[in-house]
Protein backbone atom coordinates (compact mmCIF):
# COMPACT_ATOMS: atom_id res chain seq x y z
CA UNK A 1 0.00 0.00 0.00
CA UNK A 2 2.61 2.38 1.06
CA UNK A 3 4.78 1.70 -2.01
CA UNK A 4 1.64 2.49 -4.10
CA UNK A 5 1.22 5.74 -2.71
CA UNK A 6 4.79 6.53 -3.47
CA UNK A 7 4.69 5.69 -7.30
CA UNK A 8 1.71 7.87 -7.32
CA UNK A 9 3.48 10.81 -5.49
CA UNK A 10 6.80 10.46 -7.89
CA UNK A 11 4.66 10.49 -11.39
CA UNK A 12 2.39 13.87 -9.85
CA UNK A 13 5.85 15.22 -9.18
CA UNK A 14 7.38 13.96 -12.53
CA UNK A 15 4.13 16.04 -14.41
CA UNK A 16 4.55 19.24 -12.43
CA UNK A 17 7.91 19.21 -13.15
CA UNK A 18 7.31 18.69 -16.91
CA UNK A 19 4.37 21.53 -16.77
CA UNK A 20 7.09 23.70 -15.19
CA UNK A 21 9.98 23.19 -17.72
CA UNK A 22 7.09 23.29 -21.01
CA UNK A 23 5.75 26.89 -19.54
CA UNK A 24 9.19 27.73 -18.64
CA UNK A 25 10.32 27.03 -23.00
CA UNK A 26 7.24 28.68 -24.12
CA UNK A 27 8.07 32.01 -22.49
CA UNK A 28 11.94 31.85 -23.85
CA UNK A 29 10.30 30.95 -27.36
CA UNK A 30 7.93 33.83 -26.99
CA UNK A 31 10.57 36.18 -26.33
CA UNK A 32 12.83 35.34 -29.23
CA UNK A 33 9.44 35.36 -31.76
CA UNK A 34 9.70 39.30 -33.51
CA UNK A 35 6.58 41.10 -32.85
CA UNK A 36 5.87 43.93 -35.35
CA UNK A 37 5.37 47.02 -33.58
CA UNK A 38 3.53 49.73 -36.13
CA UNK A 39 4.85 52.38 -34.29
CA UNK A 40 8.37 52.07 -34.46
CA UNK A 41 9.80 53.54 -37.03
CA UNK A 42 11.32 51.52 -40.53
CA UNK A 43 14.66 52.04 -41.80
CA UNK A 44 14.61 53.01 -45.00
CA UNK A 45 16.93 54.84 -47.85
CA UNK A 46 15.89 57.96 -49.53
CA UNK A 47 16.94 60.74 -52.02
CA UNK A 48 15.71 63.99 -52.20
CA UNK A 49 14.17 65.24 -55.63
CA UNK A 50 16.35 67.18 -58.24
CA UNK A 51 15.84 68.57 -61.30
CA UNK A 52 18.83 68.22 -64.21
CA UNK A 53 19.35 69.06 -67.72
CA UNK A 54 18.48 65.75 -70.10
CA UNK A 55 19.69 65.17 -73.52
CA UNK A 56 19.13 61.56 -74.73
CA UNK A 57 21.57 60.66 -77.91
CA UNK A 58 20.52 57.17 -79.35
CA UNK A 59 22.42 55.76 -82.31
CA UNK A 60 20.38 52.78 -84.48
CA UNK A 61 21.78 50.62 -87.35
CA UNK A 62 19.76 49.96 -90.11
CA UNK A 63 19.00 49.43 -93.97
CA UNK A 64 18.32 50.88 -96.87
CA UNK A 65 15.73 49.34 -99.14
CA UNK A 66 14.23 50.51 -102.60
CA UNK A 67 10.97 52.03 -102.36
CA UNK A 68 9.74 50.26 -105.81
CA UNK A 69 11.06 46.75 -105.71
CA UNK A 70 9.22 43.86 -107.73
CA UNK A 71 9.04 40.85 -109.57
CA UNK A 72 7.48 41.21 -113.28
CA UNK A 73 5.48 38.11 -114.09
CA UNK A 74 4.13 36.55 -117.23
CA UNK A 75 0.47 37.16 -117.70
CA UNK A 76 0.18 34.27 -121.00
CA UNK A 77 1.72 31.18 -121.84
CA UNK A 78 4.40 31.01 -124.73
CA UNK A 79 7.39 30.44 -125.54
CA UNK A 80 10.26 33.86 -125.37
CA UNK A 81 11.30 34.34 -128.59
CA UNK A 82 13.08 38.22 -127.54
CA UNK A 83 14.76 39.23 -124.16
CA UNK A 84 15.93 42.75 -124.45
CA UNK A 85 17.54 43.57 -121.58
CA UNK A 86 20.46 42.10 -119.36
CA UNK A 87 21.17 42.47 -115.23
CA UNK A 88 21.77 45.74 -114.41
CA UNK A 89 20.22 47.71 -117.34
CA UNK A 90 18.82 50.34 -116.48
CA UNK A 91 14.81 50.82 -118.21
CA UNK A 92 12.08 53.83 -118.70
CA UNK A 93 8.43 53.01 -117.78
CA UNK A 94 6.62 51.00 -120.41
CA UNK A 95 10.22 49.57 -122.53
CA UNK A 96 9.67 46.47 -123.91
CA UNK A 97 11.71 44.09 -121.74
CA UNK A 98 10.74 40.26 -122.89
CA UNK A 99 8.79 39.26 -126.24
CA UNK A 100 6.60 36.10 -125.80
CA UNK A 101 5.28 34.05 -129.14
CA UNK A 102 2.12 35.46 -130.10
CA UNK A 103 1.44 33.02 -132.65
CA UNK A 104 -0.91 30.78 -131.41
CA UNK A 105 -3.34 34.08 -130.17
CA UNK A 106 -3.42 35.91 -133.17
CA UNK A 107 -4.26 32.47 -135.13
CA UNK A 108 -7.15 32.41 -132.67
CA UNK A 109 -7.73 36.42 -133.48
CA UNK A 110 -7.64 35.68 -137.34
CA UNK A 111 -10.44 32.89 -136.77
CA UNK A 112 -12.71 34.89 -134.45
CA UNK A 113 -12.43 37.62 -137.31
CA UNK A 114 -14.08 34.89 -139.77
CA UNK A 115 -16.61 33.95 -137.12
CA UNK A 116 -17.51 37.36 -136.38
CA UNK A 117 -17.86 37.72 -140.14
CA UNK A 118 -20.17 34.88 -140.46
CA UNK A 119 -22.15 36.15 -137.44
CA UNK A 120 -22.45 40.05 -138.97
CA UNK A 121 -23.75 37.91 -142.37
CA UNK A 122 -26.43 36.41 -140.28
CA UNK A 123 -27.40 38.94 -138.52
CA UNK A 124 -28.46 41.18 -141.82
CA UNK A 125 -30.19 38.48 -143.54
CA UNK A 126 -32.26 37.12 -140.54
CA UNK A 127 -32.62 41.20 -140.01
CA UNK A 128 -34.18 41.28 -143.46
CA UNK A 129 -36.51 37.82 -143.08
CA UNK A 130 -37.64 38.76 -139.89
CA UNK A 131 -39.23 41.93 -141.61
CA UNK A 132 -40.23 39.95 -144.24
CA UNK A 133 -41.78 37.56 -141.48
CA UNK A 134 -39.81 34.83 -143.59
CA UNK A 135 -38.59 33.46 -140.26
CA UNK A 136 -39.24 33.81 -136.31
CA UNK A 137 -37.33 36.19 -134.72
CA UNK A 138 -35.48 33.95 -132.10
CA UNK A 139 -32.89 32.69 -134.87
CA UNK A 140 -32.32 36.99 -135.64
CA UNK A 141 -31.68 36.77 -131.27
CA UNK A 142 -29.10 34.30 -131.72
CA UNK A 143 -27.59 35.62 -134.59
CA UNK A 144 -26.97 38.20 -132.67
CA UNK A 145 -25.71 37.09 -129.10
CA UNK A 146 -23.28 34.82 -131.53
CA UNK A 147 -21.72 37.84 -132.89
CA UNK A 148 -21.98 40.08 -129.18
CA UNK A 149 -19.79 36.69 -128.04
CA UNK A 150 -17.62 36.49 -130.78
CA UNK A 151 -16.61 40.45 -130.31
CA UNK A 152 -16.16 40.14 -126.77
CA UNK A 153 -13.98 36.86 -127.07
CA UNK A 154 -12.05 38.39 -129.91
CA UNK A 155 -11.38 41.70 -127.51
CA UNK A 156 -9.46 39.04 -125.09
CA UNK A 157 -7.50 37.48 -126.99
CA UNK A 158 -6.28 41.20 -128.39
CA UNK A 159 -5.78 42.08 -124.73
CA UNK A 160 -4.07 38.46 -124.18
CA UNK A 161 -1.79 39.51 -127.42
CA UNK A 162 -0.66 42.82 -126.11
CA UNK A 163 0.75 41.05 -123.29
CA UNK A 164 3.19 38.87 -125.33
CA UNK A 165 4.95 42.06 -125.11
CA UNK A 166 6.12 42.69 -121.12
CA UNK A 167 6.65 45.92 -120.77
CA UNK A 168 8.58 47.85 -117.50
CA UNK A 169 5.73 48.90 -115.17
CA UNK A 170 8.17 51.49 -113.74
CA UNK A 171 11.75 53.00 -114.36
CA UNK A 172 14.40 51.52 -112.71
CA UNK A 173 17.27 48.68 -112.98
CA UNK A 174 17.11 44.76 -113.61
CA UNK A 175 18.45 43.36 -110.25
CA UNK A 176 17.53 40.27 -111.31
CA UNK A 177 16.98 37.61 -114.64
CA UNK A 178 14.76 34.44 -113.90
CA UNK A 179 14.53 32.99 -117.74
CA UNK A 180 16.70 32.48 -120.94
CA UNK A 181 15.43 33.04 -125.07
CA UNK A 182 13.80 30.32 -125.93
CA UNK A 183 12.26 29.40 -122.35
CA UNK A 184 8.55 28.34 -121.93
CA UNK A 185 6.59 31.11 -119.67
CA UNK A 186 3.74 30.16 -117.65
CA UNK A 187 1.06 32.67 -116.08
CA UNK A 188 2.54 33.77 -112.80
CA UNK A 189 6.00 32.78 -113.29
CA UNK A 190 8.72 35.24 -112.39
CA UNK A 191 10.70 37.05 -115.50
CA UNK A 192 12.84 39.21 -114.16
CA UNK A 193 13.07 41.51 -111.36
CA UNK A 194 12.66 45.18 -111.80
CA UNK A 195 14.36 47.92 -108.73
CA UNK A 196 13.68 51.56 -108.55
CA UNK A 197 16.33 52.86 -106.31
CA UNK A 198 15.79 56.87 -106.92
CA UNK A 199 13.71 56.74 -103.47
CA UNK A 200 14.63 54.59 -100.86
CA UNK A 201 13.73 53.67 -96.98
CA UNK A 202 15.70 53.53 -94.67
CA UNK A 203 14.30 51.29 -91.97
CA UNK A 204 15.73 50.53 -87.84
CA UNK A 205 14.16 48.78 -85.23
CA UNK A 206 13.37 50.77 -82.11
CA UNK A 207 12.10 49.43 -78.52
CA UNK A 208 9.17 50.73 -76.97
CA UNK A 209 10.51 52.87 -74.39
CA UNK A 210 12.58 55.04 -77.27
CA UNK A 211 9.49 55.58 -79.33
CA UNK A 212 9.08 58.77 -78.11
CA UNK A 213 12.06 60.28 -79.45
CA UNK A 214 10.78 60.37 -82.48
CA UNK A 215 9.12 62.99 -85.01
CA UNK A 216 7.26 63.16 -87.88
CA UNK A 217 8.20 64.80 -90.59
CA UNK A 218 11.18 65.74 -89.30
CA UNK A 219 14.82 64.49 -90.91
CA UNK A 220 17.48 63.15 -89.52
CA UNK A 221 21.06 62.53 -90.52
CA UNK A 222 22.08 59.19 -91.50
CA UNK A 223 25.49 58.08 -92.37
CA UNK A 224 26.36 55.34 -95.29
CA UNK A 225 28.22 51.97 -93.60
CA UNK A 226 29.71 51.59 -97.37
CA UNK A 227 30.78 55.04 -98.31
CA UNK A 228 32.76 56.72 -95.52
CA UNK A 229 32.11 60.46 -94.84
CA UNK A 230 29.24 60.66 -97.26
CA UNK A 231 25.54 61.12 -95.13
CA UNK A 232 22.40 61.60 -96.17
CA UNK A 233 19.03 62.77 -94.37
CA UNK A 234 15.64 60.34 -94.16
CA UNK A 235 12.56 62.05 -93.30
CA UNK A 236 10.54 60.38 -90.75
CA UNK A 237 7.21 58.29 -92.84
CA UNK A 238 6.18 55.71 -90.71
CA UNK A 239 6.62 54.30 -87.09
CA UNK A 240 4.63 50.20 -86.86
CA UNK A 241 1.75 49.68 -85.10
CA UNK A 242 2.75 46.70 -84.41
CA UNK A 243 5.95 44.76 -82.84
CA UNK A 244 8.07 42.39 -84.57
CA UNK A 245 9.31 38.87 -82.96
CA UNK A 246 11.85 40.81 -81.21
CA UNK A 247 9.20 43.21 -79.56
CA UNK A 248 10.89 46.18 -81.56
CA UNK A 249 8.91 48.02 -83.73
CA UNK A 250 9.91 48.95 -87.10
CA UNK A 251 10.72 52.73 -88.25
CA UNK A 252 11.04 54.02 -91.98
CA UNK A 253 12.37 57.07 -93.13
CA UNK A 254 12.21 58.31 -96.67
CA UNK A 255 15.61 59.05 -98.05
CA UNK A 256 16.55 60.58 -101.77
CA UNK A 257 19.29 59.03 -103.55
CA UNK A 258 22.07 60.80 -104.57
CA UNK A 259 22.53 61.86 -108.81
CA UNK A 260 24.60 59.30 -109.34
CA UNK A 261 22.34 56.30 -107.20
CA UNK A 262 25.52 55.80 -105.05
CA UNK A 263 23.24 54.31 -102.02
CA UNK A 264 22.03 50.81 -102.81
CA UNK A 265 19.80 48.48 -101.80
CA UNK A 266 20.54 46.64 -98.85
CA UNK A 267 23.48 48.75 -97.76
CA UNK A 268 24.04 49.57 -93.86
CA UNK A 269 23.67 52.87 -92.44
CA UNK A 270 23.62 54.56 -89.00
CA UNK A 271 21.63 57.40 -88.01
CA UNK A 272 21.88 59.48 -84.92
CA UNK A 273 18.70 60.88 -82.58
CA UNK A 274 19.12 63.41 -80.07
CA UNK A 275 15.78 64.79 -78.53
CA UNK A 276 16.42 67.37 -75.52
CA UNK A 277 14.34 66.83 -72.62
CA UNK A 278 15.24 70.72 -71.10
CA UNK A 279 16.62 71.74 -67.99
CA UNK A 280 14.42 70.50 -65.28
CA UNK A 281 14.02 67.33 -65.76
CA UNK A 282 12.84 65.16 -62.59
CA UNK A 283 14.85 61.68 -62.89
CA UNK A 284 14.06 59.02 -59.79
CA UNK A 285 15.36 55.12 -59.72
CA UNK A 286 12.63 52.83 -61.09
CA UNK A 287 12.85 50.95 -57.87
CA UNK A 288 11.54 53.68 -55.88
CA UNK A 289 7.71 53.38 -57.85
CA UNK A 290 5.05 51.58 -56.74
CA UNK A 291 1.97 50.67 -58.20
CA UNK A 292 0.86 50.02 -61.55
CA UNK A 293 2.41 51.26 -64.98
CA UNK A 294 -1.20 53.17 -65.24
CA UNK A 295 -1.06 54.21 -61.34
CA UNK A 296 2.26 54.53 -60.31
CA UNK A 297 2.94 56.28 -57.06
CA UNK A 298 5.98 56.65 -54.68
CA UNK A 299 6.65 56.85 -50.80
CA UNK A 300 7.20 60.60 -49.96
CA UNK A 301 8.88 61.40 -46.45
CA UNK A 302 7.27 64.45 -44.48
CA UNK A 303 7.95 65.09 -41.08
CA UNK A 304 9.34 61.88 -40.14
CA UNK A 305 6.48 59.97 -41.59
CA UNK A 306 6.04 58.27 -45.29
CA UNK A 307 3.39 59.18 -47.53
CA UNK A 308 1.72 57.48 -50.84
CA UNK A 309 1.94 59.63 -53.42
CA UNK A 310 0.47 59.45 -57.42
CA UNK A 311 2.82 60.64 -59.86
CA UNK A 312 3.31 60.63 -64.01
CA UNK A 313 5.94 58.86 -65.44
CA UNK A 314 6.51 60.69 -68.94
CA UNK A 315 9.15 58.07 -70.33
CA UNK A 316 11.71 55.23 -69.08
CA UNK A 317 15.44 55.74 -69.16
CA UNK A 318 16.98 52.37 -68.05
CA UNK A 319 16.80 51.70 -64.59
CA UNK A 320 15.53 55.03 -63.98
CA UNK A 321 12.05 56.93 -65.07
CA UNK A 322 11.61 60.93 -66.16
CA UNK A 323 8.84 61.93 -63.84
CA UNK A 324 6.30 64.35 -65.91
CA UNK A 325 3.89 65.65 -62.64
CA UNK A 326 3.27 64.54 -59.26
CA UNK A 327 6.77 65.76 -57.44
CA UNK A 328 8.67 68.86 -56.26
CA UNK A 329 12.11 69.68 -56.30
CA UNK A 330 13.04 69.34 -52.27
CA UNK A 331 10.67 66.77 -51.37
CA UNK A 332 12.20 63.43 -50.11
CA UNK A 333 11.10 60.00 -51.76
CA UNK A 334 11.62 56.42 -50.10
CA UNK A 335 14.10 54.49 -52.68
CA UNK A 336 14.44 51.13 -50.88
CA UNK A 337 13.04 49.50 -47.41
CA UNK A 338 10.20 48.94 -48.36
CA UNK A 339 9.04 46.04 -46.01
CA UNK A 340 6.57 46.45 -44.09
CA UNK A 341 6.29 50.50 -45.26
CA UNK A 342 2.68 51.85 -45.16
CA UNK A 343 1.05 54.85 -46.16
CA UNK A 344 1.57 56.71 -42.92
CA UNK A 345 4.55 54.61 -41.13
CA UNK A 346 6.74 56.40 -38.88
CA UNK A 347 10.59 56.44 -40.73
CA UNK A 348 13.64 56.51 -39.95
CA UNK A 349 16.00 57.83 -43.21
CA UNK A 350 19.47 56.45 -44.56
CA UNK A 351 20.59 59.02 -47.83
CA UNK A 352 21.57 56.79 -50.38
Amino acid sequence: MKKNIINILILIALVVVIIVKLSENKEIAEQRVYHYDPNQPILVHSMPVKTQALVIDRNYTGNFASEKDGKINAEVPGKIISIRVDEGDYVRKGQLLIKIDPTLLESKKRALDIKIKGFQDDVKRYTALVKADAVQAVKLEKAELGLKGAIEERQSVIEQIAKTNIRAPFSGHISHKFTELGSYAAPGMPLLELTDIAQLQFVINVSEEDLDLFDYNKSYPIQIDALPGQKTTGKLAMIASKANPSNDYPVKFDVKNTKDKSIKSGMFGNISIQKDFGENVIIIPATAVMGSEQNPKVYVIENGKAYLKSIVIAKHIGNNVIVKDGLKPGEVIVTSGFINLFDGANVTTKEK
